[in-house]
């Protein structure tokens, strides 16, 4: 009896779990810099794979905002609603952050 309640429980948490790593529609332009999966491959861009949700939700509305003052990230996400942030923070932070790696 108790498999099949921890089953039922699995099975009622699927949707929420897909959707919150579902693919963003507005996903393009921020993986130019950060990557699809949130590993950038340009110098200086930070990786976004991993993060908190809560963390990336408030980075992104700050930029949106000009409260962290970065003009191509205001540029960038100036035009998207609180949903499709939502999407973005949700999506970067499913993703598995990449290992550490160690200097030599």
């Amino acid at each position: 009896m108790r498999i099949f309640l921890i089953a039922a429980f699995c099975l009622a948490a699927l949707p929420s779990l897909a959707q919150s790593a579902s693919r963003p529609d507005r996903l393009g332009l921020c993986a130019a810099c950060h990557g699809e999966t949130g590993q950038a491959h340009m110098p200086g861009v930070p990786n976004l794979a991993g993060q908190r949700l809560d963390y990336l939700r408030d980075a992104l509305k700050q930029y949106r905002d000009g409260r962290r003052d970065v003009p191509v990230m205001r540029a960038a996400i100036g035009p998207l609603n609180a949903a499709e942030l939502d999407a973005l923070a949700r999506w970067y932070s499913a993703q598995a952050a990449a290992p550490a790696q160690v200097q030599p």
